[in-house]
C-alpha cells in the first residue's frame, strides 16, 4: 500500500519550514503550465530511482502528478526499486492549487488526459468511418476492428487504471520540452517507432497461455522470458534465464540487428514486468519488428510464486 498525503497537510509541512523533496511526474509541457513552486519535474517515463535517491532530502519523497493516478504508478516503481518513505500527493497538482499551495504558472497547454481522449476518439471515429463508408469489404473489416480495439482498450484502461496510449503520447515531441528551453530534436526512426507502438498498443493484449504452458515452452527451449523492468528492479530479483530488455531502452529506439542478437526471432517471447502493464507497451514495440511476443499479465512476484527459479543481483 502506497502512503498518501493531502495537499493541506503538505502545505502545513511547508509552512513549518520542513525540508522536503517533491517530484512532479507529469510531462514537461504540463509542468510548465502550472506546478507547485518547490516541485522538481522528472516525467514518469524518465523516472530513475537512482536520480530520485540522489536528490532526496532526509525526509520522505513526495510524488505528484495532475490528479493522483500517475503519482501512484511512480510511487510503485520507486518502492519496487527499493526506495523507502515514498508518498503520493492526493488529488495531484489540481488539488494543491485548490488548497492554496504556491504555484508557478506558464503557458497554457493541453493536458495529457485530453490528448488521450482526442486520440482515442479520432481512432474510433476513423474506424467507424471505414466500417460504414469504405467500398472495399476488407477495409470495412479493418475499420470495424480498429473501432472495437479502441473500445476494448478504453475498457481495459478503466479496469486496470493504466493507459498505455497515454504513456506513449507523453513521449511525443510536443510533450517533451528540453530542460534547457531549446526545442528537442527527434529522429524520424524514433517518431515512426512511437507511431507504430501507438497503433500496436490498440491491438496488444495479455496472452491466454497459462504459466504452466510458459514453463513448458521455456523448458523445451521454444520460448524465452523477457523482463522489461528496469535494471534496479532486475537486481532486486529476476527469473533465472530471463533476458533483461528494459522498456525504457525500447522506447528510446533500438537497432533491429542488435536486438536480434539478444532476442531470437524464431522463439516465442513471453514478456513480463512487475504488474502486467509495461509488458503491453513492450509488446506493442516488439511485435511490429517481427517477434512472436506474448505479454504476461502475471508479474514477477506471481512468476516467483508459481515456482520459476529466481536469483538476485546481476
Amino acid at each position: 500500500m502506497i502512503a498518501t498525503i493531502s495537499p493541506s497537510m503538505l502545505a502545513d509541512l511547508r509552512r513549518r519550514g520542513e525540508k522536503m523533496t517533491l517530484i512532479d511526474v507529469r510531462t514537461p509541457a504540463e509542468f510548465g503550465e502550472v506546478h507547485v513552486d518547490f516541485a522538481r519535474n522528472i516525467p514518469l517515463d524518465r523516472l530513475d530511482s537512482r536520480e530520485v535517491g540522489a536528490i532526496a532530502s532526509a525526509g520522505p519523497v513526495y510524488v505528484i502528478c495532475k490528479s493522483g493516478n500517475r503519482s501512484q504508478k511512480a510511487c510503485e516503481k520507486l518502492v519496487a526499486a527499493g526506495l523507502e518513505r515514498i508518498v503520493s500527493v492526493e488529488g495531484g497538482t489540481t488539488a494543491c492549487v485548490e488548497a492554496g499551495l504556491p504555484v508557478v504558472r506558464g503557458r497554457k497547454v493541453m493536458s495529457l488526459e485530453r490528448q488521450v481522449r482526442i486520440a482515442a476518439g479520432l481512432l474510433a471515429a476513423t474506424g467507424a468511418a471505414f466500417a460504414g463508408l469504405a467500398p472495399d469489404p476488407t477495409w470495412q473489416k479493418i475499420g470495424a476492428g480498429l473501432a472495437a480495439f479502441v473500445g476494448c482498450g478504453l475498457v481495459f484502461a478503466g479496469i486496470t487504471d493504466s493507459c498505455a496510449m497515454g504513456m506513449l503520447i507523453a513521449r511525443m515531441p510536443w510533450n517533451r520540452a528540453c530542460t534547457s528551453g531549446k526545442s528537442c530534436s527527434h529522429t524520424a526512426a524514433t517518431a515512426l517507432l512511437i507511431l507504430a507502438a501507438m497503433a500496436g498498443t490498440a491491438l496488444a493484449e495479455h496472452t491466454r497461455d497459462s504459466l504452466d504452458t510458459v514453463k513448458r515452452a521455456v523448458a523445451e527451449k521454444k520460448a524465452i522470458l523477457v523482463d522489461v523492468r528496469e535494471p534496479e528492479e532486475w537486481e532486486q530479483g529476476h527469473v533465472v534465464g530471463a533476458k533483461l530488455v528494459p522498456l525504457s531502452a525500447l522506447e528510446k529506439g533500438v537497432n533491429a540487428q542488435e536486438l536480434a542478437r539478444v532476442l531470437p526471432k524464431d522463439t516465442i517471447l513471453y514478456c513480463h514486468c512487475l504488474a502486467g502493464g509495461r509488458c503491453l507497451d513492450a509488446a506493442a514495440i516488439l511485435a511490429p519488428l517481427g517477434y512472436d511476443v506474448r505479454p504476461l499479465k502475471p508479474g514477477y512476484p506471481q512468476l516467483e510464486k508459481a515456482g520459476f527459479p529466481t536469483a538476485k543481483g546481476r
